[in-house]
């Protein structure tokens, strides 16, 4: 079984999920070094890791609440509040920071009235920084849901995020 990024997990019951969850669990709670994987898993069916569910994981895996919450809040990855339907990250490695990046993430916020780490009101944004994406060439670059936008204007992101 497998949950992809793209799962329609929202229409889900929380029965369901719970369910789907737990299947993992029970194929996972065995190997040593699974947490990351089965909160990856949980991430994808949920969106987001709120505590009750780190302490649900944890009970079910045998394993102190301290080490599935230290493993959340240590991967910039995972995340305990809900995220919007799409995750815009703007990268501010050294490439795009000079051409650019900061501007980029400032007409970010104006426009969608959020800042880094926050979700818009209607859940349909999620701004984000990344340190790198490995598209120096292609600066100032972001990702919308891991898509690469090359080259990015500041004037033209209304248009992009229209898109969406």
């Amino acid at each position: 079984m497998e949950v992809k990024s793209t799962c329609n997990c929202k229409e889900m019951s929380e029965e369901e999920k719970r369910k789907l969850l737990d299947e993992f669990i029970e194929d996972y709670k065995d190997k040593e070094g699974s947490l990351i994987q089965v909160l990856h898993i949980a991430q994808g069916i949920y969106g987001f890791l709120p505590m009750e569910l780190q302490k649900y994981i944890a009970e079910q895996m045998n394993k102190p609440v301290s080490e599935v919450s230290g493993v959340v809040s240590f991967y910039s990855y995972f995340t305990t509040q809900p995220r919007g339907d799409y995750t815009i990250r703007v990268c501010l490695g050294t490439a795009c920071y000079v051409r650019g990046g900061k501007k980029i993430l400032d007409r970010l916020k104006d426009i969608l009235g959020i800042d880094v780490g926050e979700t818009t009101e209607d859940n349909k944004f999620t701004l984000e920084v990344m340190r790198c994406i490995g598209a120096c060439g292609l600066a100032p670059a972001i990702t919308i849901n891991d898509v690469v936008y090359k080259q990015v204007n500041p004037d033209k992101l209304k248009d992009v995020l229209n898109q969406f």
